[in-house]
């Protein structure tokens, strides 16, 4: 068994983006990748065509020479592949976890074992690199194992490691958030055409702006509140644009959408994460 190489179970559009954002940064290479999926083989043979990796329907071929088992299914589908599993997972392996909802406790539970397992909640950007990404540690887990988890994270985004009682509100905020900002975008292009700008052109002021305040947020550590001071002037059209969206409550709305996609995380754990 390879003790850094990394089998991933599922390969949609998830276990791509992980896997976009490590091999560009060199973090594992990919000699030390299997990817297995449940059916869909063209899918298997671009990955491979694209990035070198292996590929195999063989479990128990990932599970000889992978030390870590990365999850990468949906939730619903995550109990089915932990009993496929079940004879082949030791304690020598590390269980990584991306399926939202998904507890270390239950994935523990159904393996039978004492094994390690780390709970990890990134985003797309991850293939870009930036991603927000959330780490729970189960109970079995060494810190060997622990900082070879955040450094893999680490070489796609931003890593935060949380107790496992808050992976639901990372899951709301950072593993959902960023459609909630491709929603604001679309509206704010959507608006620029209305005033007149060609798409192309409402496209690129849209990306920029959205770049640069993240960009001066993050640098400047500033609060949000005093980034808005110093734009606002009375009067100005600054200050029209916000008494529009305190209007329309736009702030609550984006309360609202944490907290469902939050609740949502938790109601995942109670439908999938049942013992028999």
């Amino acid at each position: 068994m390879n003790r850094k190489a990394i089998g991933f179970f599922g390969a949609g559009s998830m276990a791509q983006a992980i896997l976009d954002g490590i091999l560009a940064e060199r973090a594992v290479p990919p000699e030390n990748i299997y990817v297995t999926n449940r059916s869909n083989d063209e899918r298997l043979r671009l990955l491979k065509e694209k990035y070198g990796l292996h590929i195999t329907r063989d479990y128990s071929e990932i599970a000889s020479n992978c030390r870590y088992l990365l999850i990468s299914v949906k939730p619903k589908d995550v109990a089915a592949l932990l009993a496929a599993l079940k004879k082949l997972v030791t304690p020598e392996h590390v269980i990584v976890s991306v399926a939202a909802g998904i507890t270390t406790d239950y994935i523990e539970s159904c393996l039978g074992i004492e094994v390690p397992v780390i709970r990890v909640m990134p985003n797309t950007s991850c293939r870009v690199r930036e991603s927000a990404t959330g780490i729970a540690f189960g109970r079995f887990t060494a810190s060997e194992e622990e900082e070879y988890v955040k450094r893999i994270f680490a070489a796609i985004g931003q890593v935060v490691t949380v107790e496992e009682e808050l992976m639901d509100a990372v899951t709301g905020l950072a593993g959902s958030g960023p459609a909630y900002i491709y929603l604001v975008m679309e509206a704010l292009i959507q608006a620029g055409t209305a005033q007149g700008l060609p798409r192309e052109l409402s496209e690129e002021l849209t990306y920029q702006m959205v770049y640069g305040a993240a960009k001066m947020a993050f640098s400047t550590r500033e609060a949000p509140k005093e980034l808005i001071r110093q734009i606002a002037t009375p009067g100005g059209t600054t200050m029209a644009g916000l008494q529009a969206l305190e209007s329309a409550n736009i702030a609550g709305a984006f309360m609202d959408a944490v907290q469902s996609a939050a609740r949502r995380s938790r109601e995942m754990t109670q439908e999938y994460c049942k013992k028999d």
